[in-house]
């Protein structure tokens, strides 16, 4: 009997460690499991964000030129601004209806600038800006992101005073003699010299008052565009730094 019961409790230790081995074997295969799809994880998400990264210094750098162009020509359009204003308040503007027309015609010319927004889009869409968890990287892209929708606020309201003209400008043109002034996208002076609809001074005055107010919009939008410009431009720089991207 005793010799029965010795064997009996090595078979049961023997089945014991058996369990145990396939236990820990199992533990050690599962948690191998869930540390490679983490890594596995961690490399993608790495991945993901400095892909959204180079796209977004791309979009940058694409936005650093836009910027250019749009203030020069927001610079020149002051100027035609600024003529138009002296030319209506002489003591006869139409003795250089030519240019009256021609800088008139011009004052309605577009200056919209919009920012190459194709990879805040995405990351927007993904979930905001979760992807990027470096927090240094997350607020220069919110930061570059917020100065944007200022100019783009400033826009608005430039367009509405815009509108808030075109009553007063279809009261001083003519519209058929501007039809003669634009060649393709190109706009050229009228030929001869004709003269404005009216020269009331109240209209006149009235019509100053909204370019005025036109160009100073103009030139806090230029303000901004600088502004938003070396934020651009140390954001792309600090962006490639940060993630390694110069290479």
């Amino acid at each position: 009997m005793e010799v029965h019961h010795h064997h009996s409790t090595q078979e049961k230790e023997k089945h014991f460690k058996h369990y145990l081995f396939e236990f820990l074997m199992l533990f050690l295969a599962i948690s191998a499991g869930f540390l490679v799809e983490n890594l596995r994880e961690h490399y993608i998400e790495n991945r993901r964000e400095k892909d959204f990264i180079k796209s977004y210094v791309e979009d940058l750098k694409q936005d650093t030129a836009k910027i250019t162009a749009n203030i020069q020509l927001r610079n020149s359009k002051i100027l035609i601004l600024d003529s138009l204003i002296k030319l209506l308040n002489t003591d006869d503007p139409n003795k250089d209806g030519r240019s009256a027309y021609y800088y008139g015609r011009r004052t309605t010319r577009s200056t919209l600038f919009q920012a190459n927004d194709r990879t805040i889009k995405q990351l927007k869409n993904a979930g905001g800006l979760r992807l990027i968890r470096n927090q240094k990287a997350s607020n220069a892209i919110m930061t570059y992101d917020q100065a944007n929708d200022y100019i783009v606020y400033l826009q608005g309201r430039e367009f509405d005073e815009l509108s808030l003209m075109y009553p007063l400008l279809a009261r001083l043109y003519d519209g058929n003699i501007l039809e003669t002034m634009i060649s393709g996208m190109e706009i050229t002076r009228p030929a001869g010299n004709p003269a404005l609809r009216t020269t009331d001074g109240n209209l006149l005055l009235d019509l100053t008052y909204y370019l005025h107010q036109y160009k100073t919009t103009s030139v806090v939008i230029i303000a901004r565009l600088n502004s938003l410009m070396q934020s651009a431009t140390e954001t792309i720089e600090f962006l490639q730094g940060e993630y390694d991207l110069k290479k």
